[in-house]
């Protein structure tokens, strides 16, 4: 499929204006692709009333259609068969091995949610039926439904060029939910974004979808994340990326006429806490957080950039198993150079601070933009005492702080911001130092690891992909999991209206055969409800 640069709008190709530009090569900054222009005022406009005017045609499809939406969507990225992978591979430096695991990913969260609009159970029924005999007061018939926001504009990462980008969670979901997605491109893998794009134009189109269910837009700069924020018919905003990114989006949502929820995902250090039983068998440990830190060139959004060791002798063992460890791993091609020196620049602004350490360092990568695995270290003290310490560093840089006593280490997670992960590393032995520490890690963080490390996140009901301000916007909400759905989604109570009045899946006998709370008990699903797809 030859490359456009152009944005598509409800299924028709619209080229930009103003000043041209390209993709670039990850590995070398050089110019690839075809020459792009951003969307202007009006497209950004077209594509949003396109996504209005198709929103209450897109809710009103039974379930299965939209459910076959979002499969046809995972079948036609799969289609794309390994041109997908090659673009991508070029514009990020992502190896295409990696990239296949994160096209399986992607299609599997389509599916994954396409499973769930088939069951209905994201809708959240709830039924409290009329008691006109109570006293003093009777009741009147209840009935709650979960209804789409309507259009989402969904801002993909530049890090996950697939599983968090034009097709990924956001959209994913806010499809689900029966939300018509405005995507705006990356910048840095404009070409990716494009070829996704135009398998989820085909699946819109070969599934009877209104043609405004999906629309890309081109863009470089900010103006045309801003024009599509500030637009009102946009209802609500996906954004996965930096925090200054986050918090202008949230800013400019904030600042309309009739404000807009923004359910950002930005930074996180998400610590990791090693406790004394955990530092018995340093090696295998110290392995274990280098394959992690350094895993997709430390890109991660939970990439473990803060390590919490006791001090002592147990403690120099682990550290000097890390600066082993690390020290044999070479950098990899980061997304941009932009991002590479940015790497750079924030290791050195690190090590400038009185007393911090290098304590390992990795050899640099292949090409001028893969610098080499960085570890650094401090005490508890030096920490709190430097702010610049506990801001996120993006790619393989990690920082090692020293704790003595658990009192230390109780002040110094209640004083961290909120994280997307943290994780505990101990033995049967810990427990009870383990026990003092969940309540603060609980309001910390949106997942808490035993054993494990937090990159790498499942996609499955379970999971939370989130966290407290400032590493997300919205910190009831996950952008991963089943659960994200709920994002694009808002409760409304019906009051004693006739049944022939009422959405199916409220009505008696419950005809969808979704899951319904009834009178506070889960209602079993009729026998009519298997294999169901209404």
């Amino acid at each position: 499929m030859d490359l456009t640069g152009n944005s598509i709008v409800a299924g028709r190709d619209v080229p930009g204006g103003g000043e041209a530009w390209r993709g670039t090569v990850a590995a070398t900054g050089g110019p690839r692709g075809p020459l792009l222009r951003d969307a202007s005022p009006e497209t950004v406009a077209e594509a949003a009333r396109q996504a209005a005017g198709a929103a209450r045609a897109y809710r009103a499809l039974p379930a299965h259609r939209r459910a076959a939406f979002l499969d046809a969507c995972a079948d036609g990225i799969e289609a794309l068969g390994d041109a997908l992978l090659e673009v991508a591979a070029s514009e990020t430096g992502l190896p295409p091995e990696r990239l296949a695991g994160e096209r399986a990913r992607t299609c599997g969260q389509l599916r994954m949610f396409a499973a769930l609009v088939r069951g209905g159970d994201a809708l959240g029924v709830r039924i409290d039926p009329a008691l006109p005999e109570r006293l003093p007061l009777p009741r009147p018939d209840l009935r709650l439904r979960r209804v789409p926001v309507g259009p989402v504009a969904v801002f993909g990462a530049g890090n996950f060029p697939l599983a968090f980008s034009v097709a990924g969670g956001d959209t994913a979901s806010a499809l689900a939910a029966g939300c018509p997605v405005v995507a705006k491109a990356h910048p840095a893998h404009p070409g990716t974004c494009e070829l996704v794009a135009r398998a989820l134009t085909a699946a819109a189109d070969r599934t009877g979808m209104p043609a405004g269910v999906f629309s890309l837009l081109v863009g470089r700069g900010t103006a045309v994340g801003r024009a599509l924020v500030r637009d009102p018919r946009i209802a609500a905003v996906g954004f996965t990326g930096s925090r200054a990114g986050g918090l202008a989006l949230v800013g400019e949502a904030n600042a309309r006429p009739v404000p807009i929820p923004v359910h950002a995902e930005m930074s996180a250090v998400n610590p990791v806490i090693v406790l004394d039983g955990a530092l018995a068998d340093p090696e295998p440990l110290a392995a274990a957080y280098a394959g992690s830190l350094t895993a997709g060139a430390g890109q991660f959004c939970t990439n473990p950039g803060l390590l919490l060791v006791p001090s002592g002798a147990a403690g120099d063992a682990l550290r000097t198993a890390v600066t082993r460890a690390v020290s044999g791993i070479a950098g990899q091609v980061m997304l941009t150079p932009a991002i590479a020196e940015a790497r750079v620049a924030g290791a050195a602004r690190w090590a400038a601070v009185d007393g911090v350490s290098v304590v390992a360092q990795g050899p640099p990568g292949a090409g001028p933009h893969a610098p080499g695995p960085v570890v650094l270290e401090c005490d508890a003290a030096t920490y709190a005492a430097h702010g610049e310490l506990s801001e996120e560093v993006f790619g393989a840089v990690g920082l090692v702080v020293r704790w003595s006593g658990v009192s230390e280490l109780l002040d110094l997670l209640g004083n961290l911001e909120g994280q997307l992960t943290a994780t505990l590393h101990g033995t049967e032995a810990d427990l009870a130092t383990a026990r003092r520490l969940l309540p603060v890690l609980e309001e910390r963080a949106g997942r808490v690891v035993w054993g494990g490390w937090p990159t790498g996140v499942e996609v499955c009901h379970a999971m939370v992909h989130g966290g407290p301000w400032p590493a997300t916007s919205s910190p009831g909400t996950t952008s991963v999991g089943t659960l994200a759905v709920e994002r694009w989604l808002r409760p409304v109570c019906y009051q004693s209206l006739p049944d022939a009045l009422l959405p199916e899946e409220l009505r008696a006998g419950n005809p969808l055969g979704v899951t319904r709370l009834v009178d506070g008990t889960l209602e079993p699903r009729p026998p009519h409800a298997a294999g169901r797809t209404a």
